[in-house]
């Protein structure tokens, strides 16, 4: 019992301490720079990454699909007498 009461203590003074030091300071410090440095950059999220890839998935099959019937269409007909 006094031991755990002991534990509680000497963990509670450490995380003080640990929220007190400078190395806390520096992940907040370091954390604000990086969310400055990525808001600056020219980024997109996922989502929109994921639905530019899906339009352009439909543009290749509709490229592909018209570039056949071009090509159908530029085959001289064998038929003509």
């Amino acid at each position: 019992m006094l031991a755990n009461k002991l534990l509680e203590e000497i963990n509670a003074k450490v995380s003080e301490v640990i929220a007190a030091s400078p190395a806390k300071d520096v992940e907040k410090n370091l954390k604000a720079t990086l969310t400055a440095l990525l808001g600056k950059l020219d980024l997109v999220t996922r989502e929109e990454f994921d639905v530019q890839a899906q339009v352009l998935a439909r543009t290749r099959e509709k490229l592909t699909a018209l570039e056949a019937r071009v090509a159908k269409l530029e085959q001289p007909e064998s038929s003509e007498p």
